[in-house]
Order: structure tokens, then C-alpha cells, then sequence
């Protein structure tokens, strides 16, 4: 899911952070989403500096384009199913980077106002909206949640928590988890860590409602294209297991104040990479609250 963007001054935030740090009186080590555990297998040092140093992060176009027409889509269906067209569809996508831009006004600087910038990219929204029409009819669906906020305790008191774009339940109880990608589909050899997002929500929903999603769905609206996969208990307790393998190593790093950098193909976006020692760099000071915080039992943990 993609997931309001930080703008210039703004600190990185994931919605699934709207949770606590107590769940049903019992008080968690600490708490991990999708997003979180993809910035600490793709650079432990960017998973410190969104979830330990905060480091705000400038607007990118492309993932403002995902939120508006996420923001869309989710309106969408609060609409009669016969009124749910591409034309009023595309009515909606003025209203809703309205609301974008009231809600975080320093995305409104990403381009000139009232430039050719700004025009190419509301062109955009709309083409990527219009292809959503491609892959799914809306008047034939009745999704039981959208933008729904889970979470659940693991037995070592670990949060696991996330936002799901949209849950679909069928008459006889099957479960669709369902999330839209405002880029393209992955190649196969990047397929499994694209699931792994929705595995990780299937999880957590397993655990909630004790049934195992029937499938899981990834709408690419960059090319058209839809993934889908049947996960069963397996696949789910092996992405717990790695999840739990990426909490101990956050907490290992978190007990040395070591936090590696890992070059990839997400170097060359990164909005950090003049504080990378990678590329010549400097970390800020590790946070003082951060050294006197560990991962114990009663003691504040890494941010998830």
C-alpha cells in the first residue's frame, strides 16, 4: 500500500504507527509493519534513519500520485455501485489532492503553481486511475474494509500491525486481501518480496479472526497487471519466522547503535544518501533518547 508521503520538514510516518505500546494490558517490545521490515532488509541504515533518527523526507511525485489516487479509490466505494464509473472517478481526483494538500500543504511545493508540471502530473493521476477500470469492475464488488487497521501480539510480545488497502469476504467466508501498486509489476524474481507484504497482512489477520486469507491480490495499475496468490498456514508461519528474524536483528543493532548501510537499487532515490557512509557520508549523532531506550520489557522500543 502506499501511504502518505513525509514532505520537506516532515517526518516519515506509516499509518500502521497509530497503534500503541500496550495491547490488551500487556506492554510489547516493540512493533513492526510491512514497511518497516522492507527498510531494514533493503538498508539497516535507512530503517535507523526513518525509525530511530526520524529524518524528515522530501515529497516524491510518485508516491504523492499513489495516495491521491488510493484516496480515490478507497472514496470510491462509499459511492452506490452504479455511480462507481471511470468519469466519476476522475471527478474525484481534484477533490482529493485538495484534501492531500490541506492535510500536509508542503506537497503543494513539489512543482510551480499552476505550471506545466503540475498539469503533466494531474494527467498522470488520471491515466493511472483510468486503468484501474481495465482490472476491476467496482459496481460488482462490496468490499467489507478498506484502509483497515490490524494488528496483533506475537508469544515473544511482539506488534505486528499494518494497513490493508481493501478486504473482500466472499458469502461463504473466504477471505481477499487486496492492495493497489500505482507502479508496475515486478519481474518473477522479485514476485516473492512483493507478497511479502500481503503475507505479512494475511498473518496478522489469521491471527485475528483464526482464518487464512483464500487469496491475496496486488493491483498494478502501472502496467495493468494483477499477482495473485492462494497462501495456506505454511507460507504464513514462515513469514512470521522472518519477521521475528528481522525483529532480533533490529534489536541487535539497536543494542550496538549499529546500523550497516546496504547498497542497492533504491541508493540512487534515497533521500539520505549525503548521510551515507556509503557514498562519503556522515550519520547525524545517534539519538540520546534512542541510547537510553532498549528493546526490553518496559523499556521504549525502536519505532516500528
Amino acid at each position: 500500500m502506499t501511504t502518505t508521503p513525509a514532505a520537506a520538514g516532515i517526518e516519515p510516518a506509516d499509518p500502521s504507527e497509530r497503534g500503541g505500546t500496550r495491547v490488551d494490558g500487556v506492554e510489547v517490545l516493540g512493533a513492526l509493519s510491512p514497511s518497516r521490515v522492507g527498510d531494514f532488509l533493503n538498508c539497516p541504515l535507512l530503517y535507523r534513519f526513518r525509525s530511530i533518527d526520524r529524518l524528515p523526507e522530501p515529497a516524491s511525485p510518485a508516491a504523492v500520485r499513489g495516495t491521491v489516487v488510493h484516496r480515490v479509490l478507497e472514496q470510491l466505494f462509499d459511492l452506490p455501485a452504479a455511480e462507481r464509473t471511470p468519469a466519476q472517478a476522475d471527478r474525484m481526483l481534484a477533490p482529493a489532492w485538495a484534501e492531500l494538500k490541506e492535510i500536509e500543504p508542503a506537497v503543494a511545493t513539489m512543482f510551480p503553481e499552476d505550471g506545466p508540471e503540475i498539469t503533466a502530473w494531474l494527467a498522470s493521476c488520471h491515466d493511472t486511475l483510468a486503468k484501474y477500470f481495465d482490472l476491476e469492475d467496482p459496481t460488482r464488488l462490496e468490499p467489507a474494509d478498506r484502509e483497515l487497521y490490524v494488528e496483533t501480539l506475537t508469544d515473544d510480545r511482539l506488534l505486528l500491525r499494518g494497513v490493508i488497502d481493501r478486504v473482500d469476504v466472499a458469502p461463504d467466508g473466504a477471505i481477499r486481501v487486496v492492495d493497489y501498486k500505482t507502479s508496475a509489476s515486478p519481474n518473477e524474481m522479485f514476485e516473492g518480496k512483493a507478497l511479502f507484504q500481503l503475507k505479512f497482512y494475511a498473518l496478522v489477520l489469521w491471527r485475528m479472526r483464526g482464518v487464512v486469507p483464500k487469496m491475496l491480490q496486488l493491483v498494478y495499475l502501472g502496467n495493468s497487471e494483477v499477482l495473485r496468490y492462494e497462501p495456506d498456514e505454511r507460507d504464513l508461519l514462515a513469514t512470521e519466522r522472518k519477521v521475528l528474524a528481522v525483529w532480533e536483528a533490529i534489536r541487535t543493532a539497536t543494542e550496538r547503535k549499529s546500523f550497516e548501510p546496504r547498497r542497492g537499487a533504491g541508493c540512487t532515490w534515497c533521500a539520505h544518501q549525503a548521510l551515507c557512509p556509503a557514498y562519503g557520508g556522515a550519520p547525524p549523532p545517534y539519538p540520546a533518547a534512542a541510547e537510553r531506550a532498549t528493546p526490553e520489557a518496559g523499556s521504549p522500543a525502536p519505532p516500528a
